[in-house]
């Protein structure tokens, strides 16, 4: 029988992991938090979608877990240039919702109240920009890490919107639920085992397990990005020739993937599938100005790529106002 993770047993175990101690370090410049918070969605058309960034909240990671096939002490000078902390990693959680036709797409559900107590804001979030949530007629897990699937239960373990349609790679599928898995990952993993199978198995979700290029709604079609998790996919809306890539987790840092896009990261199961598939992804969004949401990017993680040579940099989509 599974056993329901919990946020205390994460912590402990990323706090037992060696690889996360760095001594503490100031960040270049830092900007301090407003006191009555910000506003936590972003509104934008692309063709005759209306899109809908919504936040789940954030988190923070230590940085020893960021570009682990290179020198530590040039990541960190990386990220000091950059005027991020050198020790601790701030990472936005960024949704895609896209109205669209009668479909109305949310992109992962948040981690729910099973993760760090930064998180799970997504539906509180989603009421506050006037969706409803219960009206969500189509859900697609890019993968089922904690922070994008752990949401999909409510408090009494039955599907957070028992009405909508789900969606899951069928490779990521097949990873997650092989019989004993949880005793093959290191100890680290195994709560991210035991969350994602229990995350899948909820109550009321009937999966659609997907493939490359399926479309699960007119304008709104997933594409294979593995490398992050063995299934992971990222989700492509287009509309009147415009088009958007949802990015999962194939990208996660919105300097260091695009600068060094060779460096992948602690979490990332496949390491070099990670960096061909992140260098895919670059050439085809550069070549075709495609735009980008990074879901750990800063809010709202909207923008484009536009290649420098052998690398790339993130150009933040301009806010227009009405």
């Amino acid at each position: 029988m599974l056993m329901r993770p919990t946020r205390r047993a994460f912590l402990k175990t990323l706090a037992a992991m060696p690889a996360f101690a760095l001594p503490g370090a100031k960040a270049m410049a830092s900007l301090g938090a407003p006191e009555d918070g910000n506003p936590a969605h972003f509104r934008f058309t692309l063709g005759e979608a209306k899109i809908t960034v919504v936040s789940d909240g954030f988190f923070s990671l230590p940085t020893t877990g960021i570009g682990v096939n290179t020198d530590p002490v040039v990541v960190q000078d990386f990220l000091k240039s950059h005027y991020l902390a050198p020790d601790m990693n701030y990472a936005h959680t960024n949704h895609l919702y896209v109205e669209l036709g009668d479909a109305r797409v949310l992109v992962d559900v948040g981690s729910g109240n099973r993760f760090f107590d930064t998180t799970g804001r997504l539906w509180g979030n989603l009421e506050a920009a006037g969706i409803d949530p219960m009206g969500v007629t189509h859900v697609v897990i890019t993968h089922a890490h904690p922070d994008h699937i752990w949401g999909v239960r409510d408090d009494f373990d039955e599907a957070i919107v028992p009405d909508a349609a789900y969606f899951l790679g069928q490779a990521e599928y097949d990873y997650w639920m092989q019989e004993g898995l949880a005793s093959q990952v290191p100890p680290a993993m195994q709560q991210f085992v035991v969350g994602a199978q229990n995350s899948i198995n909820v109550d009321g979700a009937e999966w659609q397990l997907v493939s490359d290029g399926f479309e699960v709604a007119p304008g709104v079609r997933v594409i294979d990005t593995p490398g992050h998790t063995p299934g992971h996919m990222a989700v492509v809306v287009e509309s009147n020739g415009q088009q958007l890539i949802a990015l999962g987790d194939a990208m996660t840092h919105a300097y260091t993937n695009f600068a060094h896009p060779d460096w992948y990261n602690e979490f990332d199961t496949d390491g070099a599938q990670t960096v061909a598939t992140r260098r895919r992804l670059l050439d085809m969004a550069a070549a075709d100005r495609m735009a980008v949401l990074g879901y750990h990017f800063p809010f709202p993680g909207v923008g484009h790529v536009m290649r420098d040579g052998n690398s790339y940099s993130f150009v933040p989509a301009l806010w227009r106002f009405d």
